[in-house]
């Protein structure tokens, strides 16, 4: 289950966080994600199925929770697209340097998510959200970039952390992720080349050790892809948002987000 969404926000305390990416299609959202659980770059291109991946970490003895959600297939859906940014805790924007059509998608996203949040907060300003915006393809010849670089740092000089980033080349990757972590208020041993990868069988022992005071290896930081996550239902996030907008006392404990 997620946990209700207030400020403070339980589910920070319970060390997981809901990172949301956003962005126009083809510009390389799914690559970067791909780097981040170090599944490897594809050069081939393929609409987006899996949207939705658990990571589990053990660090200096904390266990973390991240989920992404890939929420890039709701463009056409907007009541679902703003539930997804409303139940986000850490947002990555992706546009495209060769695609102007999307860096404007992605002012229009910031945009939306600066909004909702700040309505869910019930914000009298601009809610500080955190977020880290990527221009993706810098690989690419000068000559086919459609955007600027000051254009970019005009749209989001105001909150964003801002990279140009090459999903193809791992071009300054590990730079947004350890602005993710940042922001986030998780450990930089978050960031793929800053822990081991383990299977699940091996981080539920390291877990195991550690709760019975083995130490040891079990302190090394570890990271693995929970293989059987999904996404919880719309109707969960609903409630859970609708709650947090209550300013009655719950009657009943809010249920904690469970770590695998």
């Amino acid at each position: 289950c997620r946990c209700k969404i207030s400020p403070p926000n339980p589910f920070w305390e319970n060390n997981c966080r809901r990172v949301v990416v956003l962005g126009a299609p083809r510009v390389g959202k799914t690559s970067i994600l791909r780097r981040f659980l170090r599944d490897g770059f594809e050069e081939q291109y393929e609409p987006t199925s899996e949207d939705f991946h658990r990571k589990l970490y053990h660090i200096r003895g904390e266990t973390y929770q991240i989920e992404i959600l890939d929420a890039s297939g709701e463009r056409d859906f907007p009541a679902k697209r703003r539930l997804s940014i409303l139940t986000g805790d850490i947002f990555l924007l992706v546009f495209s340097l060769d695609d102007r059509s999307s860096f404007e998608e992605v002012c229009a996203l910031w945009s939306e998510i600066t909004t909702a949040k700040s309505a869910l907060l019930k914000s009298k300003g601009k809610a500080n959200v955190p977020t880290v915006v990527c221009a993706n393809k810098v690989d690419l010849p000068t000559e086919q970039h459609a955007v600027s670089r000051m254009e970019v740092h005009s749209a989001f000089a105001d909150g964003c952390a801002f990279f140009e980033t090459s999903a193809k080349d791992s071009v300054n990757l590990e730079q947004v992720f350890e602005a993710l972590a940042k922001r986030g208020g998780l450990p930089l041993e978050t960031g793929p080349s800053q822990h081991r990868k383990v299977s699940i069988r091996s981080y539920q022992a390291l877990r195991a050790a550690r709760q019975v005071g083995r130490g040891g290896k079990a302190d090394i930081a570890c990271g693995v892809l929970y293989p059987l996550a999904r996404r919880p239902s719309f109707s969960t996030d609903l409630r859970l948002v609708l709650a947090s907008q209550s300013n009655r006392k719950p009657s009943k404990p809010n249920k904690k987000c469970k770590i695998q």
